[in-house]
């Protein structure tokens, strides 16, 4: 997720799935092993965290950046990696214009580079597997998301899952080269020959509410994006009947 995390809003489901506060009280280093370019402005880093105990999908971290001064920033981020891949965590950041923390993560650090990562915080966007989850999100808003979706394939769930992302153009659309069947990419600005461009629609989410393509028992549905793409999201789930206790949103910005 990038900087400026906020709360749910009034959509948000109730129930949490239980967060162990001993583990995410702890802070623990952080090795960055790898860096990936997604797209011009964003990068996935990986990291060794051997006494990481595990997250589900949808969960985040704190993450704290400690200047030799002893000047300490500390940043809500979204976990981008499955649960399965064991003593490593990865995080997927936009270059946010005049952002102390991700300015240093993509102009400065360097595998080898040790930072404190704290969590996993926060049960309620989380996904573990068990139900259907209608996926919708926008620029980094993708990043918890893409946790799910990994973790649906690597245990090979049966388990229904779709996913809608929208970018302002392809090459700004984060992990491309991932998205399979359960994607429909939304472009708001540019698009390749014969895609419509604009802004998610009720003609794309409202088909998923069918009788033909609701999954028995309904989606979970997980929104995640900005201020005004997780009211626009929403708005257009419960316009095509999605119960509003059904709704986990988790927006920035």
């Amino acid at each position: 997720m990038t900087e400026g995390f906020v709360p749910p809003t009034r959509f948000a489901v109730p129930g949490r799935i239980a967060v162990s506060n001993r583990a995410a009280a702890l802070w623990q280093t952080a090795t960055l092993t790898e860096i990936r370019r997604e797209t011009p402005q964003a990068s996935t880093f990986r990291f060794a965290v051997p006494g990481w105990a595990g997250h589900l999908p949808g969960q985040h971290l704190m993450l704290r950046l400690t200047a030799d001064d002893g000047y300490a920033a500390q940043r809500h981020y979204s976990i981008a990696s499955p649960p399965d891949d064991a003593g490593h965590i990865e995080l997927t950041l936009d270059h946010v214009e005049g952002g102390e923390v991700s300015g240093w993560f993509h102009t400065v650090a360097k595998p080898g580079d040790e930072v404190e990562v704290r969590g996993p915080l926060s049960g309620f966007f989380a996904w573990p597997g068990d139900r259907p989850a209608l996926l919708i999100g926008a620029g980094s808003g993708v990043v918890p998301l893409m946790s799910m979706v990994r973790h649906h394939r690597a245990r090979d769930l049966s388990v229904p899952l779709r996913l809608l992302v929208s970018a302002r153009g392809p090459e700004e659309l984060i992990y491309a080269r991932e998205y399979g069947a359960e994607t429909t990419p939304v472009f708001t600005r540019r698009a390749p020959e014969g895609v419509p461009v604009g802004r998610l629609t009720a003609s794309q989410v409202a088909p998923l509410l069918t009788d033909t393509e609701r999954p028995p028992g309904g989606w979970e549905a997980y929104v995640c994006g900005s201020n005004a793409f997780a009211e626009h999201a929403s708005r257009l789930l419960v316009a095509a009947g999605q119960p509003v206790d059904r709704i986990r949103i988790e927006r920035f910005g």
